[in-house]
């Protein structure tokens, strides 16, 4: 009777059946409480129409024409248009505009500037270039530079991910495979926004429900994904643990535990028992905001299903402790059995097309290639034979690590390949600032980033997706082949050879004729891409690792060995994560009385360098989204530029009415810095383990300007 719940509309609309009295949508005005059923659909939502709809006051701009100029400050805001970088730039000083310069020049100066600072260099890598590109970077650090000191923008989004993963199950991946989302019975998405910021993977979501599936949402805002779940559990921001406390316990109570899974293939329950134990649904209801009847809901549906899959984004992992809570919600795949089996898992959504494959590769401070432990004497040795070198016995710096040395003086040079830290790291004032600090920054890009602006040399590369041969892998671990198919514009040429290039310059003469030699250096130093050749990931059309043979392929899902009743081939348990709650360290009070939290829309990529420059109907520029109350509260409307603060900077933005959104808490992304530099507002508050800033609470306050600075 599961597949028979929902149907669609002859319209394509989606709509219930036998709604209950209590169920119906509420309606003009009234607000839905979190943990409230779906409503029927009265049409799919796009990007930007946040339905803005009804007599609220605030609405009045955009319902009756331009309000008079003592009502509203407007400004129109033109996107910044990035071109193509086509030849190396260089400066003469920092108070000196960049002039074209030859390749060698270019790399003559990079390789004096770095090879100045061998003992105080950091790499940042690319997530959204190559495999192959990410593997000579990483040597690059470590044989060339003689430093751990490699990471990328995985730091700024899931690297609690790997972190709370490794610690569990000892790898850094997704479990499932995004087909199994198909074939099971109940989809978790927590803190994931996917219909806008996962559009493929959402579809199997879809595809999923259509199936039979029942899809529960768990976020602080009703986003656009929620309006596909059959429960949406509109928790406060920053009380994830809490939460996944309360649903454990209830499993735990209710007699749901997979008892012998349990006994067999993990540690720590009786402890974990302990922990939660104290989180009631009622005492969750008090802290989260979700009703005690939603937790139950939830809880049961979970422990219950046959299959299950629980999937998380941002809004999990961009927290000052988004590493516990990712262990938080990996106990909840413990209690019950979802993981190791198909159609039962765990899955982080990345954010970058191969932010996964860089970590792959060895592009993070604490792992060579094929994600294995830098500390381990024997993995080391495989390297330093392979190599040539010796692998420093310690982790490297990360990301933010990499940021406070720049702030003690500690790191002098840079190299920074495809990355935009000066408009996506938190406290986008401070970044800026220490970048300026270094005595030398080189940034290979595609386009003149903010980033890019500060450099002393600038060297024009290749983009990922369409200009350069060789593989990526995304979210469920598919490894896939990338193809070169129209030229470089100008000058740029491949990354690799640029890195291969400054290597010899600096005493490393590597010969790689084409990106398939630089893969099979690869497959020979990682077990996990051994059985990976080209050949075969043309064959297959992609290849998800663990892959270690040329003759087989390795089952879609991970860890099916904690199944195993020989408790050899079972190997190590999996430990239950003992996270304890730890509300957001930005707290709002009477000066900040508004929670902020930041995310991605359907229509814009990131810091906006490759999406912002062309034309679409969905985009709309960079708003404070307000709920209707809060806009009434201040006496603004659509389109009205207000002045939002937190404790580290201002910026100006129009407002935007959002339904979707509960009294107390707004809404703004990063993809339009060169307009509203949103990280100005937000907090370098970091999570301890895996570095990664808490994007997602931050406290601001909302101001009317004055009338007389209204401009047309």
């Amino acid at each position: 009777m599961r597949g028979r719940r929902l149907r669609r509309a002859p319209s394509g609309r989606r709509r219930a059946r036998r709604r209950p009295p209590h169920l119906h949508a509420p309606g003009p005005g009234a607000r839905q409480a979190a943990g409230a059923r779906r409503p029927a659909r009265r049409g799919r939502r796009t990007g930007g129409d946040h339905r803005c709809g009804g007599a609220h006051p605030a609405h009045r701009a955009r319902h009756l024409g331009p309000a008079r100029p003592e009502e509203r400050r407007m400004r129109k805001r033109q996107p910044k248009t990035y071109t193509r970088l086509t030849h190396p730039l260089v400066r003469d000083s920092r108070d000196e505009p960049f002039r074209r310069a030859t390749w060698e020049e270019a790399l003559d100066r990079t390789a004096r500037g770095l090879g100045a600072a061998r003992g105080a260099f950091g790499m940042f890598s690319c997530a959204r270039a190559t495999n192959e590109m990410n593997y000579v970077a990483q040597k690059f650090a470590r044989v060339v530079m003689g430093t751990n000191n490699v990471d990328s923008c995985n730091r700024t989004c899931h690297a609690p991910s790997v972190a709370g993963l490794s610690a569990a199950f000892g790898s850094g991946g997704g479990t499932s495979s995004y087909e199994e989302v198909e074939h099971t019975d109940v989809i978790v998405m927590w803190g994931s926004n996917a219909r806008f910021a996962h559009p493929i993977f959402f579809q199997h979501v879809l595809r999923g429900i259509r199936n039979g599936a029942r899809m529960y949402a768990v976020d602080p805002r009703r986003t656009s994904t929620a309006e596909w779940a059959e429960s949406w559990l509109g928790l406060n921001v920053g009380t994830d643990i809490p939460m996944a406390h309360a649903i454990g316990r209830e499993i735990i109570h209710a007699g749901l535990v997979d008892e012998a899974f349990v006994r067999r293939a993990t540690t720590g329950f009786e402890e974990y028992r302990a922990l939660v134990e104290p989180w009631t649904p009622s005492l969750a209801e008090k802290v989260t905001g979700v009703p005690a009847a939603a937790v139950r809901e939830l809880a049961h549906a979970y422990a219950r299903a046959e299959r299950a899959q629980l999937c998380w984004t941002l809004g999990i992992t961009e927290h000052h402790n988004g590493t516990d809570n990712v262990r938080a919600l990996i106990n909840l795949s413990l209690l019950t059995g979802h993981v190791g089996r198909y159609g039962s898992g765990l899955q982080p959504l990345r954010g970058q097309n191969n932010v996964q494959g860089g970590g792959d590769m060895g592009a993070i401070p604490n792992r060579l290639p094929g994600f294995q432990d830098i500390l381990d004497a024997d993995v080391r040795l495989k390297f330093e034979s392979a190599w040539g070198t010796t692998v420093q016995p310690r982790y490297g710096l990360n990301l933010t690590e990499m940021f406070e040395a720049m702030e003690d003086g500690s790191l002098r040079a840079v190299y920074c390949i495809g990355e935009n830290p000066a408009q996506s790291e938190a406290d986008t004032g401070q970044a800026v600032r220490r970048l300026r600090s270094l005595d030398f920054l080189v940034v290979q890009d595609i386009f003149l980033t903010k980033t890019a602006e500060l450099a002393d040399v600038v060297l024009p590369a290749t983009a990922g997706w369409a200009e350069t041969e060789g593989t990526t892998t995304n979210s469920e671990r598919r490894v896939q082949r990338v193809r070169r198919a129209v030229t470089p514009p100008g000058e740029a040429r491949e990354d690799i050879d640029i890195i291969c290039d400054l290597a010899a310059r600096l005493g490393h003469d590597w010969k790689y004729a084409d990106a398939e030699a630089v893969w099979n250096e690869l497959r020979s130093v990682s077990p996990d891409h051994y059985g990976m050749t080209y050949e075969r990931l043309e064959e297959h059309q992609g290849i998800q690792w663990p892959c270690p043979s040329t003759d087989a392929i390795e089952p879609p899902y991970l860890h099916g060995r904690l199944w195993e009743r020989d408790p050899v081939r079972r190997g190590r348990p999996a430990p239950f994560g003992l996270v304890r709650h730890d509300p957001p360290v930005d707290l709002t009070d009477e000066e900040y009385p508004i929670r902020l939290t930041t995310g991605r829309r359907l229509d814009s990529y990131n810091t906006g360098v490759q999406s912002g420059g062309f034309p679409s109907p969905l985009r709309r520029g960079e708003h404070v989204e307000l709920c209707p109350e809060d806009a009434e509260r201040y006496g603004v409307v659509v389109g009205e530029e207000v002045r939002v603060s937190s404790r580290r900077g201002s910026v100006l933005a129009p407002v935007w009415i959002d339904t979707s959104l509960r009294p107390g808490l707004a809404f703004m992304t990063f993809h339009f810095p060169d307009e509203v530099d949103t990280n100005r507002l937000t907090i370098e508050a970091n999570c301890p383990i895996a570095g990664t800033a808490e994007f997602k609470a931050s406290a601001i306050r909302i101001e009317k300007l004055p009338a007389p600075t209204h401009v047309r």
